[in-house]
Formats: C-alpha cells, sequence, structure tokens
C-alpha cells in the first residue's frame, strides 16, 4: 500500500457513494459502491482476501470515491460509472443484447415477424422470448397453423409458402380484411395462453379426417398438434395467474457468484438466463447490483413483477426500477425461487473446475511468467513479427494479450517503409520506433512486456529504439524457434539468455500461444497484401490507360517488358492515342523508386 492510499483512507467519510480503484496507468479498473464508504474501501486493504481480491488489490494505486446522499443514489451512480469507464473488473453484462419479440405487423396483408425492436407502429408485439431459438420455433409454429403474407408477390403470382397454404396474400382473391382480422385474433389467442383450445379443436378435426377416411388430411392435424406440444408444452413449471414474471436466485462461493433467472410469461417458464462472474463487494449488494444493470443498463424488458429471495433489498430494487418487487415466504413462488436458487448453486458447482483452468491458462500463466523472468506482472503483453518473401512486400504486425487473453481490437499491421531489402534487424528497428513514438505521442497504455519473434539480433534491435531512441525502460523478451517452427526458447536480459520454461508449464503454454497468433496475423497480412500485388500492373499507374488499354497491350505484347521495348508506332497502330503511347514509353523506361505508403497505426 503506497502513502497516498493511506493518507485517503484515514479520512474516508461514513457515508453512502461510490469508489473507483485505479491502476498505474491512472485507468479505472473497479467501481464499487457503499453505504459506508469508510468501511468498504479499508476492507480491500486490510484484513485477509481471497486470491482474485489480492489480484486487484496489487494492481491499486490510487483511488477516488463520490458521497452520494443515499443508498440509492449510490447504485444508480455505480451503475452510470461502470457503463462510463467499462472497468475490467467488472464484469457483469458488458453486452447490449436486447431480447426478441413476435411481431403481427400493420399492414393491409400482415406479417409474422421476429423483431428486437418495440416500436409504435400498431403492430402487435409478443414476448419478450429470452432466446431467439424461441421466438424462431413458436414463428415456425405459427407459420403452419395461419397463412399470413410471407412473400410480396401480386395476386395471381404463387410463392412456394401458397402452395404449402402458408401465405394467402399472393391468391388469385386475397383474403379479406375480416379475415385476416380472425388470423390475428387467432394468434393473439394462441400466444396468450389459448392454444390448448386450438390444440383441442384440431384434435376433433383430426377424428373427424380419419372417420372420412382422409388419412392424409389427419396426418397434417396430428403433425400440427404435435409441434404444438413440442414448442408451447416444453416446460412443466407453471403459475396459473398468467402474470408476466422474472424470478432470481443467486449462489456464491469462493469470491465468485451465479445468478439464475427464470423467465415466466403467460404464467409458463419459457426460458432462463445464468450469469457467473467473480465479484468484490458484499454477496447482497452484488445481487442488488447485478438486477439494476440487467434491467437498466442491458435493456432487458420489464415484467410486471420480479421475485427474488429471502434477504433482498426489495424495497431498493422496487425504488431503482419502479416495479412490484416480491420476497415470497411460502407457497408456489417461494418454490420457484428456491428453484432458482438451486439451479445457481449447481452451475456454480458444474462450472467452478472450469474456471479455475482457464484461470490457471490465463491470469496465473501471466503471474507465473512474471516471477520467471522477475519483473512485475505483465498484464499488458505486445508482440512483433515481421514477415517477407526475399524482401518483398515486408510487413510487420502486433498483437496485445491482456491478462492472457488475445484483445484483438488492439492489433496493429504496418507496411515497412524505410527499410530496403530483407533486413529483419532494421525492420525491427523501424516497427518499434513507430510503434512506441505513437504510444508516446498519444499517451496510450504501455505494455509491461514486450515480445519478439527472434533472437538476440531482433532483441538488440528493439533495445536500443526503446533505451536509446524513446527513453523507456520497458522489460523485453525473444522467442526463438526450432527446426520445426515451434517454440523452443525464452530468451531475456542483456546479453540475452535462456530462461528455462517447463514444456508443460502454463507459462509456456501462453507464450507458444502469443507466438503463434502473432506468426498467423503477419502471414495473413502479408498474403492479403502480396495476393493484392500479384494482381496490380505497372501499367495501372499510367494517366490514361485504364483497363480497356491496359488488356489491349497485354494482350499484343504480352508482358510489360516487350512493351518497354516498343516503339510509339508500335502502340499507335492498337488505336492508342500517341499522347497515351508517350506517356506508355516514357513512365515504363524512366528509374522510379517505389515508395511502400504506411498503413495507420
Amino acid at each position: 500500500m503506497n502513502q497516498t492510499i493511506k493518507e485517503k483512507l484515514a479520512v474516508l467519510p461514513a457515508l453512502p457513494g461510490c469508489y473507483l480503484m485505479k491502476d498505474k496507468h491512472n485507468t479505472v479498473i473497479y467501481v464499487g459502491k457503499s453505504k459506508l464508504l469508510k468501511n468498504r474501501v479499508r476492507s480491500y486493504f486490510t484484513g485477509a482476501n481471497d486470491r482474485k481480491t489480492q489480484r486487484l488489490v496489487q494492481e491499486i494505486e490510487n483511488f477516488e470515491y463520490i458521497v452520494t446522499s443515499s443508498e440509492i443514489e449510490a447504485l444508480i451512480l455505480e451503475m452510470n460509472l461502470i457503463k462510463k469507464y467499462d472497468p475490467k473488473y467488472n464484469v457483469l453484462l458488458k453486452d447490449d443484447k436486447s431480447y426478441p419479440y413476435l411481431k403481427i405487423t400493420n399492414e393491409r396483408h400482415p406479417r409474422l415477424l421476429i423483431t428486437r425492436q418495440v416500436k409504435k407502429d400498431k403492430g402487435k408485439y409478443f414476448g419478450p422470448y429470452p432466446n431467439v431459438l424461441a421466438a424462431r420455433e413458436t414463428k415456425k409454429l405459427l407459420d403452419r397453423l395461419y397463412p399470413l403474407r410471407k412473400c410480396n408477390n401480386p395476386p395471381g403470382r404463387f410463392c412456394l409458402y401458397y402452395h404449402m397454404d402458408q401465405c394467402l396474400a399472393c391468391s388469385e382473391t386475397p383474403p379479406s380484411e375480416e379475415t385476416y382480422k380472425e388470423i390475428v385474433q387467432s394468434i393473439t389467442s394462441f400466444l396468450n395462453g389459448g392454444h390448448k383450445e386450438i390444440k383441442a379443436d384440431l384434435k376433433r378435426k383430426m377424428a373427424d379426417a380419419s372417420a372420412e377416411l382422409n388419412f392424409e388430411r389427419a396426418k397434417e392435424m396430428r403433425d400440427q398438434i404435435q409441434h404444438i406440444e413440442a414448442v408451447m408444452e416444453q416446460q412443466k413449471i407453471t403459475l396459473n395467474d398468467q402474470v408476466n414474471r422474472d424470478i432470481f436466485g443467486y449462489s456464491y462461493d469462493k469470491g465468485w457468484m451465479c445468478i439464475q433467472v427464470f423467465f415466466v410469461r403467460q404464467g409458463k417458464l419459457i426460458e432462463r438466463d445464468v450469469a457467473i462472474f467473480p465479484f468484490f463487494d458484499e454477496p447482497e449488494e452484488t445481487f442488488v447490483s447485478y438486477i439494476g444493470r440487467f434491467y437498466l443498463h442491458q435493456h432487458h424488458p420489464k415484467p410486471k413483477q420480479i421475485l427474488v429471495p429471502v434477504g433482498s433489498n426489495a424495497e431498493l430494487l422496487h425504488q431503482l426500477l419502479e416495479i412490484d418487487v416480491h420476497v415470497p415466504l411460502r407457497g408456489r413462488k417461494k418454490e420457484l425461487v428456491e428453484l432458482a436458487m438451486k439451479n445457481a448453486s449447481i452451475s456454480l458447482k458444474e462450472k467452478f473446475s472450469l474456471i479455475e483452468q482457464d484461470e490457471s491458462r490465463t491470469i496465473k500463466a501471466v503471474e507465473q511468467l512474471g516471477e520467471v523472468l522477475n519483473v512485475e506482472t505483465p498484464h499488458r503483453i505486445e508482440a512483433f513479427d515481421n514477415s517477407n518473401i526475399q524482401g518483398t512486400d515486408p510487413v510487420s504486425a502486433m498483437v496485445v494479450f491482456i491478462d492472457g487473453r488475445a484483445n484483438k481490437k488492439e492489433y496493429r499491421k504496418y507496411k515497412i517503409k524505410d527499410v530496403q531489402g530483407p533486413d529483419d534487424y532494421e525492420t525491427m528497428r523501424e516497427v518499434i520506433r513507430r510503434r512506441y513514438s505513437r504510444v508516446l505521442k498519444d499517451q496510450l497504455p504501455l505494455p509491461d512486456l514486450i515480445i519478439v519473434d527472434g533472437g538476440k539480433g531482433q532483441m538488440s534491435a528493439a533495445l536500443d529504439v526503446l533505451e536509446n531512441e524513446l527513453g523507456l525502460d520497458i522489460p523485453l523478451c525473444g522467442l526463438a524457434k526450432d527446426d520445426k517452427h515451434k517454440t523452443s526458447e525464452l530468451l531475456y536480459g542483456f546479453p540475452p539468455a535462456i530462461i528455462p520454461l517447463s514444456r508443460k508449464s502454463q507459462e509456456f503454454y501462453l507464450v507458444q500461444r502469443i507466438q503463434d497468433e502473432v506468426h498467423r496475423f503477419a502471414i495473413s497480412f502479408h498474403r492479403q497484401l502480396r495476393g493484392k500485388n500479384l494482381f496490380q500492373s505497372e501499367l495501372d499507374k499510367i494517366p490514361g490507360v485504364g483497363q480497356k488499354r491496359r488488356r489491349l497491350l497485354l494482350t499484343h505484347f504480352k508482358s510489360v517488358g516487350e512493351i518497354k521495348q516498343a516503339s510509339i508506332e508500335d502502340i499507335t497502330k492498337l488505336g492508342i492515342p500517341k499522347n497515351i503511347a508517350e506517356q506508355v514509353i516514357t513512365y515504363l523506361n524512366e528509374d522510379k523508386d517505389e515508395e511502400i505508403g504506411e498503413s495507420p497505426d
């Protein structure tokens, strides 16, 4: 704990508010809230913490706090700050997915669609369906039962669905508006729980068809009944009051939490949502914060009521969400909450081993790599590799790994412009110079470790630029390969020495993944660039020579070399103007130094 943190801890107020933890780059890495800032923030730096929280505390170099007048204000502020800063240790609900609805359009010939946007367009919306597969299966069933429009064909021009009795809009005499109203009403009744009556009606029709020996029609009725049962009657959990509810349960262990949400629509459990994540606050407060972000920032549609376990702050959630929040103490609703809690516990136990394996493969591997190199934990690693074929189309590539995982948004490609010929060392100098000059200029995050694909020469070139030209002191290592082009040695220090790594260790697998990824990225960029150049010609650079004239010249003279030897008269005989012919001869025979453009860093 540094002196700045000690001084701030001494003056923390015993008031509600939010706190922002920052790392050495002054980047916000965690946002939390508390009813008593004084106690909560101090708890991070005093007493025993689990390994996960210790990792967070090790990165904290400073913190800020904002006092609020109430706990509800702190909760709202916390959600806004997480959305603004997107801290890496706040992993709750970072995506912006919205759930699908079924929609009947308000048109002369209505259509049944799946949409994620609810608009005031006089259409009828049903849902939400937390799983798009559930929406698609329901739509598929309704398409079988009700022949709404599926095409834009004019009357008499039949579509495939017409022949399947699933679209009547293109028939020679399209349905009347009254007919469509009846169909829309039937679909509405079906989705609001009336499918049982429709299934009973289909059974009667099936029996009638069988009595009339119309077995093909009876089979169609039977298939429709089976589809209704498959789509609408899979779940056994029901409530009789037809109220739309979301039922929450949670479980936690070893600093990790699992939250299960059951979505009950028209009295039926249609889907569930599961989230497993590390947490750093009190479990009850984390649970409340999750639900707040679930609806307000994730934009999940609010049901009429949500059910939460005993001990949850229902009043706080009610103030935040402005919907009915209920803590059931008996009966079927309590059983459903307990079922959600039980599912959360089971999911946490089942996935805990996978979480530990992933942590070992990533974060622990990063920590162990830092220990092997005797440097601070390299949370941010940037790796470089060069690619060319005998000096042609030289390129370089950089990949970024944060906490052991590839961050592809920060990958960079470089076209080498100052190096002539196959000089791997000078290429490394150029790309290191360009990358970290830009980092210093734009005040971008510096890496904790740089890896270059290569041995002593590449390392020496990169270190010379970093230390002598840019004045940067960043740990740098090299990766050498064996005869089979596989990772063989990790080099570090100056002069570089081999760092012994067990071939079965997670840190070895980490550097191997980094080397393979940067090599893949560099090779794919070089192939892309070389592929473009194969289809380019010197003729493309001559004003007045377009695609037709280029084809004409190459067809007659066979190659650019033969065009160089031709006379102006030879070219004009092909119907090309004399001034263009002069430009062609002049351009092809002059000495030129081609400059390869720079791609944006």
